[in-house]
């Protein structure tokens, strides 16, 4: 295995995880929202 394939591997994981958290993030202040109403 390559340099260049783990530096993908670990960027792939690194843009899952952003991902991950902004779902997270946007669901959270999705219910504040709605809590408020």
């Amino acid at each position: 295995m390559d340099m260049l394939a783990l530096e993908l591997f670990f960027i792939g994981l690194l843009g899952l995880a952003s991902l991950a958290i902004v779902f997270v993030s946007g669901v959270v202040v999705y219910n504040l929202f709605r809590g408020q109403r």
